[in-house]
C-alpha cells in the first residue's frame, strides 16, 4: 500500500513507547522495522519512554519529530502525533481525547482492547493493511503475547525465569538508563532473545537484577498478607520499586487479586492484579476501578499513579480497592 519515501533522508521519526515494560520495548522495535520497510528506510529513530504517573501522561515537547508515534500508550490528541498504536481499556486521559481520536482521518491509529498484547497488534496490522511481515519477529511477537497478556503455564513460569525472554523482561523492567533500553530495542530488530540475552552488556545487567529480583521475592513473602480472596502488601521505604507481577500467585496460587503499594521518585503506585490461574475467578473490571481513582489498564491487571508525596492517599485508596475486591465469606 506504502512505498519507501525517496526524498526523505533526513527525516526524523520519534516513537514514545511504554516505558520498562516488554511490549511496549517490542511494539517499539516491531514498529521501527515497519517503518523503515514500507516507509522510509533512511528516516531518524529516535526512542522516548513514557510512564504513567499523575495527571498529564506526555509532555508536548516529546513531539518533535517529522513523525511522532505512539505505541503502547495513551492516545495524545496533538496534531503531531502521527502514528498511535494501543490496547489498553483505558487508552484516554478524557471523553475529548477519545473523540479526537474518533474523528482522526489520517488512517494511521489504531486501536484494539481484545488485544493481550501491542506488539501482536503492530505485527497484525501492518501485515493486513501495510503488507508487512517479518518471520524473523515471530519469536519476539509471541513473547510479548504471552508476558502481556500474563499467558504463562504457572506462576513459576515467570517468577523463575528460565527463558532468555523472560530474562530480558526483567532487564527491561529494571534498567534505569533510557540510552540502554533503546539499545535493547534495536537488538530485538536485529538479533534473536538467545543472541541478546548472552551479549556481554546485557549479562552484565542481568546478574544484579536477578539478585534483585530474589530479594524482592523473599519481601513479598515476607510482607504479603491474604484475606477473603486478596493477597496485598506494601514496599513503600523498601526501595523496591517494581516486582514481577506473578511472584504474589507464586506464594498465594489460590487467591483472585493482588493489590500492592510502592513509591518512587515519580510517583506513588497502587498496582492492581487478577490470578489467570485462581480457582474462584475474577467478577471485577481492573480497569474501570481504577479509572475511578485516576488510573486505568486492563480488565485484568490495572494501576493509579499518585504524585510521589500522596502516599497517604494511596494507603487509603489502597484499602479501598482491597475492600472492593475481597469476597463475601
Amino acid at each position: 500500500m506504502f512505498c519507501l519515501a525517496a526524498n526523505n533522508y533526513n527525516m526524523r521519526l520519534r516513537i514514545l513507547y511504554h516505558g520498562n515494560c516488554f511490549d511496549g520495548v517490542s511494539s517499539a522495535a516491531i514498529f521501527t522495522k515497519f517503518y523503515r520497510a514500507k516507509i522510509n528506510a533512511d528516516a531518524e529513530i529516535v526512542y522516548t519512554p513514557t510512564m504513567h504517573r499523575a495527571g498529564n501522561a506526555f509532555d508536548r515537547d516529546q513531539l518533535d519529530g517529522d513523525e511522532n508515534a505512539i505505541v503502547d500508550f495513551k492516545y495524545c490528541p496533538d496534531e503531531r502525533l502521527t502514528w498511535w498504536f494501543d490496547h489498553h481499556q483505558s487508552a484516554f486521559l478524557s471523553e475529548p481525547d477519545e473523540q479526537h481520536f474518533l474523528a482522526d482521518k489520517s488512517g494511521q491509529k489504531f486501536l484494539d482492547i481484545e488485544s493481550k498484547s501491542c506488539a501482536e497488534f503492530i505485527a497484525r496490522i501492518a501485515k493486513e493493511k501495510y503488507d508487512f511481515e517479518d518471520r524473523s519477529l515471530a519469536e519476539l511477537i509471541e513473547w510479548a503475547h504471552i508476558i502481556d497478556g500474563a499467558l504463562y503455564d504457572s506462576p513459576a513460569q515467570c517468577v523463575e525465569l528460565r527463558s532468555s525472554a523472560l530474562k530480558l523482561m526483567q532487564v527491561i523492567e529494571g534498567e534505569k538508563d533510557p540510552a540502554f533500553v533503546e539499545k535493547i530495542i534495536k537488538l530485538l530488530s536485529e538479533k534473536s532473545l538467545d543472541e541478546i540475552i548472552e551479549s556481554e552488556e546485557i549479562q552484565e545487567r542481568l546478574k544484579p537484577i536477578l539478585k534483585q529480583h530474589w530479594k524482592t521475592v523473599e519481601v513479598i513473602k515476607e510482607r504479603s498478607t491474604c484475606e477473603r480472596g486478596v493477597v496485598s502488601f506494601d514496599l513503600t521505604g523498601t526501595g523496591i520499586e517494581g516486582y514481577n507481577k506473578f511472584i504474589p500467585y507464586y506464594f498465594h496460587p489460590d487467591v483472585t487479586y493482588v493489590v500492592s503499594l510502592s513509591q518512587s521518585s515519580f510517583r506513588t503506585k497502587i498496582s492492581v492484579g487478577s490470578n489467570p490461574w485462581a480457582p474462584r475467578p475474577r467478577t471485577h473490571n481492573i480497569a474501570e476501578i481504577c479509572e475511578r481513582y485516576g488510573g486505568g489498564g486492563h480488565a485484568v491487571v490495572g494501576a493509579v499513579s499518585l504524585k510521589p508525596e500522596d502516599l497517604e492517599l494511596g494507603k487509603k485508596y489502597m484499602q479501598e480497592i482491597i475492600e472492593e475486591l475481597q469476597f463475601d465469606v
